[in-house]
């Protein structure tokens, strides 16, 4: 019997390839169903399904926002920040204020970081690459500063640059604790309930399977590792992919919601969003 094919955009970061290790690899049994890896950078992600391109996938929650209408959050996938995530790194010491005369080098306007950016300095002067140019971008001085997702994060002292802001501090302390919201999983409405329970079950899985095989898992995410030791990769992973990629619980859920209100109110999004996730 011939399987229905998903396709399922994914970021080709250590995250996601250990949150998809069991998907990928045929771990666990979807029955009927199998899924077709999309490994994109995450912003042609955001446009894509803002497209209306792909089955299921991993976007920034900002982007969610212009994605309401044609897609439904799952409950479990999430990245998030607790205390940490995106910063702005620049060659030399400065201010937040030296950053506002700078150009700063951002991974797309509708990852959350650029909004989280938008939200702590209002308008600044920016200048788009994808995300894991911005480092190489800001070390050979091509731009003035950068700001940087995913391993990134941990990467960027090798090259001799300095922290300018850290993104998910300033969430934390703006918000009195709430973990900072970068992206999520997202599917289809047009699946109907039955069919996204289903769907959602074996994506949840699979997280799951990671978190109880982590060995295996990040040994399959190290070929995404981009120059990261196993134990870097180990430490990267285990920043985003946790109890809260579970499932968002209601502390993560309340931080989506205030991030994208807050975007609202202050005129980045250009409506409400209506936050639902499915089952």
């Amino acid at each position: 019997m011939a399987k229905e094919i998903l396709t399922l955009g994914h970021s080709p970061d250590p995250d996601d390839a250990f949150m998809f290790y069991a998907l990928a690899k045929h771990r666990i049994d979807t029955g009927d169903l199998d899924f077709e890896h999309i490994l994109q950078d995450i912003e042609t992600l955001n446009l894509r399904a803002m497209r209306k391109e792909l089955d299921i996938t991993a976007v920034s929650i900002h982007a969610y926002a212009y994605l309401q209408d044609a897609y439904v959050l799952l409950p479990h996938g999430a990245s998030m920040g607790e205390g940490y995530g995106p910063m702005v790194v620049a060659r030399d010491e400065m201010s937040i204020d030296d950053l506002r005369s700078r150009i700063i080098a951002v991974p797309g306007v509708m990852t959350s970081a650029f909004l989280e950016l938008k939200l702590m300095m209002g308008n600044f002067k920016f200048t788009v690459l994808p995300f894991d140019r911005i480092l190489q971008a800001v070390a050979e001085g091509l731009v003035d500063a950068g700001l940087i997702i995913h391993e990134g994060q941990l990467t960027f002292g090798k090259l001799g640059l300095h922290q300018i802001v850290n993104l998910g501090e300033w969430w934390r302390d703006r918000t009195g604790g709430l973990p900072l919201p970068l992206g999520g999983n997202a599917i289809r409405r047009s699946f109907g309930p039955e069919k996204i329970a289903r769907v959602s079950g074996f994506l949840k899985d699979s997280i799951v399977y990671g978190l109880e095989h982590r060995r295996e898992a990040v040994e399959h995410a190290m070929q995404y590792a981009r120059d990261m030791t196993t134990d870097l990769a180990d430490e990267f992973v285990g920043m985003y992919v946790n109890e809260r990629t579970v499932d968002y619980g209601d502390e993560g859920r309340e931080a989506v919601h205030r991030l994208l209100d807050e975007g609202f109110r202050a005129g980045i999004i250009p409506g409400p969003v209506n936050l639902e996730f499915s089952a």
